[in-house]
């Protein structure tokens, strides 16, 4: 038998060994620098950038949108960020945009534009004018999922909403918005059906009469989506926005589904495009839509077809036909 003795001294002795195996003398903070953190989800959920917004005078001043984290500021070319949206509204953001004269004036559009199941959705659209300190909600609340603001850079009260409207329903603000008195009143200048929005609204810098947009038939449902149809087609607008006329030409022919656009700076009727067709091809080209036609240049499949959107730069244009990989 083992008396207490004896099993108190090989169990000192055990723990010698082991420390001297491990480094006992070894700080226990330096032990710690050996562990690493990684991420452990959320993967997709709210990892999205929506929107980003610059003040082209001072390109330090950014303003961004997210998924589902609400809107940042930077003042530093973003080194740091701030948020300024979380006690205001739904913090699902759609897009952002920063007023050209006055880097104070910034429009929020709630509501993620994406169409995944785990797209929540907005309540409309809001207005700061103080560099988003405050917000001020300006209606719109039934688009749920607003894609797009332009502000009229030579009228800051001018200015052209596109909203998707509801991913799982039919119905509510859908279609193109416009105001000439700051958000206290809106019109619908460009709508389609119950099931049709405005996924695409981009002013051409040089002619800011001349807009073109994109309408978006979609529906998801628990199991899938349908996300071409009938109210796919791209638009222009010569006086501002309160008139538009659709586009064909050399579109694909079938049913188009969401649609991305881009306008070259130097020339309105140079535009870029990214073109769901019928559930997978896509189109890139330019033309400007004169006459009621469109040029295009070529075509090619592309999957990725919830985050199509065309990117434009500032002494040009370039086609993003896929933001993010749809996992």
């Amino acid at each position: 038998m083992i008396s207490r003795r004896a099993l108190t001294v090989a169990v000192l002795l055990a723990a010698q060994s082991v420390s001297a195996q491990t480094g006992a003398s070894v700080p226990i903070a330096q032990e710690f620098e050996k562990l690493h953190f990684r991420s452990i989800g959320p993967a997709i959920m709210s990892g999205r950038i929506s929107d980003l917004a610059v003040y082209e005078k001072d390109p330090a001043i950014m303003y961004v949108a997210t998924a589902h984290g609400g809107v940042w500021k930077s003042t530093s070319g973003g080194s740091d960020f701030q948020p300024i949206f979380d006690d205001v509204g739904l913090m699902s953001i759609g897009c952002v945009t920063v007023s050209q004269s006055n880097p104070d004036l910034v429009w929020v559009g709630t509501g993620e534009v994406n169409n995944r199941q785990t797209t929540s959705f907005g309540d409309g659209v809001y207005k700061s004018t103080d560099g988003g300190k405050t917000f001020q909600k300006m209606g719109l609340a039934r688009s749920q999922h607003v894609a797009r603001i332009v502000i009229d850079p030579t009228k800051d009260n001018v200015v052209l909403v596109a909203s998707n409207g509801s991913l799982f329903g039919a119905g509510g603000d859908r279609g193109v918005f416009k105001t000439t008195d700051g958000g206290r009143t809106w019109k619908n200048v460009l709508a389609t059906d119950s099931l049709t929005g405005a996924t695409e609204l981009v002013m051409a810098p040089s002619e800011p009469r001349i807009l073109y947009a994109a309408t978006y038939q979609r529906r998801r449902f628990a199991l899938g989506m349908t996300s071409t149809g009938s109210g796919g087609a791209m638009w222009k607008s010569t006086d501002g926005g309160d008139t538009w006329m659709k586009l064909s030409g050399r579109l694909p022919t079938g049913s188009l589904g969401r649609i991305g656009l881009a306008v070259f700076r130097q020339n309105p009727n140079i535009i870029f495009d990214a073109v769901e067709v019928g559930g997978g091809g896509e189109l890139a080209g330019g033309g400007g839509g004169r006459s009621g036609s469109l040029n295009s240049s070529r075509t090619h499949s592309h999957p990725c077809k919830p985050y199509t959107r065309a990117v434009r730069t500032p002494l040009g244009a370039m086609i993003s036909p896929c933001l993010l990989t749809d996992s």
